[in-house]
C-alpha cells in the first residue's frame, strides 16, 4: 500500500470516528435536555396545583371575612335605636 493510500485511510478513519462521536454526545445532550424539560414540567404542575390551594384558601378566608363582617354591621345596627 502506498503511503498516500495509508494516510488516506488513516484520515478516513478519523474524520468517521470523530462524526461518530460527535453524533453521540449530541445524542446525549438531547437526552438531557428532554428530561430536564420533563423535571421543569413537573416542578410547574407542583407550583400550579400550590397557587390553586392557596388561592382557594384565600377565597374560603375572604368569604369568612365577609360573613363576619355583616354579623358586626347587623349587631352594630341592632344595638342602635
Amino acid at each position: 500500500m502506498s503511503r498516500g493510500s495509508r494516510l488516506a485511510l488513516a484520515v478516513s478513519a478519523l474524520l468517521s470516528a470523530a462524526i461518530v462521536a460527535a453524533v453521540h454526545i449530541q445524542q446525549r445532550r438531547e437526552l438531557e435536555r428532554l428530561r430536564s424539560g420533563v423535571v421543569r414540567d413537573l416542578e410547574r404542575q407542583n407550583q400550579k396545583k400550590e397557587n390553586v390551594r392557596l388561592l382557594e384558601e384565600q377565597i374560603a378566608l375572604t368569604k369568612r371575612l365577609i360573613e363576619e363582617r355583616d354579623k358586626a354591621l347587623k349587631e352594630k345596627r341592632s344595638q342602635q335605636p
